[in-house]
């Protein structure tokens, strides 16, 4: 994480600016505040979480002291490099008592490397500050301490009424849950927990939401959850675009409009491939994982794309050049509570069966959690989306920016089917394959579609045939 370098300390205060966590994002919205004014802090202690374009992020202080101000409030949009917290070290020193500027600007590079997960760590992490030797000539008179200017918005945390909180007194939830609360207008100090350790859950949430739309099924249960109110007389809602949600919306513009796609559609009997399913569940190697239809059609746009390399490229605009990737970082399109996230999966093509299995079992389990990294979400090179979760045939997916094909696969349900010259009720799904036309034409669009239904009519014998 590139780390805004800040000012030297004035008077002792230590101000932190708002890091640049991922690759170049020039803004990032303040979730939580863990600390408050007054409150006693170490170094590498987490002090805010914060939501970018691509992740939700915790930060850590890279100074020790008291917090003095919070010149942020949650919820607040703030850009890259914007002073958030400031951190009174103790030392109340003038700037005559810390040497040169360029002494105490050293120092206050040296105080801000050791951050917890975030590049190397210095030699300095455990080392005190230097001290350096009293100045010969007799001191001057302590300069007062100039009364702190309030901050535009310091927060207020309210008091949570549940019995277990986090920090300053908060309820206890994960990213996305609160995330959700905030989006569906729910006040989590008055939701009533039911998760491990006094945790708010997603179920909490809605329930709570629910027992304002619907007080007449919600009303007489014990203990029901009092969220804040809403006004039901309101024929609209209004979503404020931030975050992942903002960065989405950006990126899928920019990508209808700048690549030139086009969608081939292809029904394809999967029957095999869901008997293939069952049996690799059985099997030790896969007891750790979950085994679903996706699994075997990842491995078939896998072999796709070994069979025929050019559609996992990109298109490089400034040199007029395809940009074929001999790697294969398969993205999986997900739908989570803070929006729709591409993770990938690194190096996917060099992957056993259940090496791939476990990757996207990852993938997914940190993705419903709300804490994919900005580097789990770059450098994808193709991607799959499951529109069939959702009871959906088939779609026209929109290219991930840079890649040159996304492949939707729709709902396998039963259908008849003309198998062996007799109609029978098989398995059967709709593939979409969308893809760049700069770079890729129909032939090989055609092909790679061809070849991913060929793999998941018959999985095995095709494993043998390509490897």
């Amino acid at each position: 994480m590139a780390i805004q370098k800040s000012a030297p300390a004035v008077n002792g205060v230590q101000s932190f600016r708002l890091p640049d966590v991922g690759e170049g994002l020039i803004e990032a919205e303040l979730l939580t505040w863990y600390v408050k004014p007054g409150d006693e802090i170490k170094v590498n202690q987490m002090i805010c979480e914060i939501e970018t374009a691509k992740a939700v992020v915790e930060l850590p202080s890279p100074y020790a002291g008291t917090v003095r101000e919070l010149l942020a409030e949650e919820g607040q949009t703030v850009d890259v490099g914007a002073v958030i917290i400031t951190v009174d070290d103790g030392t109340g020193g003038s700037s005559s008592d810390s040497g040169s500027a360029a002494a105490a600007e050293e120092d206050t590079e040296e105080r801000e490397k050791p951050l917890v997960g975030y590049g190397e760590k210095a030699a300095s992490t455990q080392r005190r500050a230097r001290r350096r030797p009293a100045p010969s000539a007799p001191a001057s008179p302590p300069v007062p301490p100039q009364p702190a200017t309030p901050a535009p918005a310091v927060v207020a945390v309210p008091a949570a009424p549940a019995p277990a909180s986090g920090p300053a007194g908060r309820p206890l939830a994960k990213p996305p849950v609160r995330k959700l609360a905030k989006d569906l207008g729910v006040d989590l100090a008055a939701v009533a927990p039911t998760g491990d350790g006094g945790i708010v859950t997603r179920d909490d949430v809605h329930a709570a939401a629910e027992a304002v739309l619907a007080p007449e099924r919600t009303g007489t249960e014990p203990g029901a959850a009092q969220p804040v109110a809403v006004d039901r007389t309101a024929r609209e809602r209004r979503i404020p675009v931030k975050g992942v949600r903002k960065h989405t919306a950006a990126a899928m513009v920019g990508s209808a409009f700048t690549a030139p796609h086009v969608t081939e559609f292809l029904q394809v009997d999967v029957t095999k491939t869901m008997k293939a399913v069952a049996r690799l569940r059985a099997r030790p190697d896969f007891a750790d994982v979950r085994v679903s239809p996706l699994l075997l059609i990842a491995k078939a746009l896998l072999m796709a794309v070994r069979r025929h390399p050019e559609i996992n490229a990109t298109w490089d605009g400034d040199n007029q050049e395809i940009v074929v990737k001999n790697y294969v970082n398969l993205g999986i399109a997900a739908a989570t509570e803070r929006g729709l996230v591409v993770p990938n999966v690194k190096d996917a093509d060099a992957m056993t069966l259940p090496e791939l299995a476990a990757g996207l079992k990852q993938l997914t389990e940190t993705a419903r959690a709300g804490k994919t990294s900005p580097a789990d979400m770059s450098g994808g090179t193709i991607t799959i989306t499951n529109v069939g979760v959702f009871g959906v045939d088939a779609g026209t997916p929109i290219l991930n920016p840079g890649e040159a094909a996304i492949l939707a696969f729709g709902q396998i349900r039963d259908m008849p089917w003309v198998h062996k010259g007799q109609l029978k009720i098989r398995k059967v799904t709709t593939l979409s394959l969308s893809f760049d036309h700069r770079l890729v034409d129909g032939e090989l669009g055609s092909k790679v579609l061809r070849d991913i239904g060929t793999a998941l009519e018959d999985p095995e014998l095709t494993a043998l045939a390509w490897g």
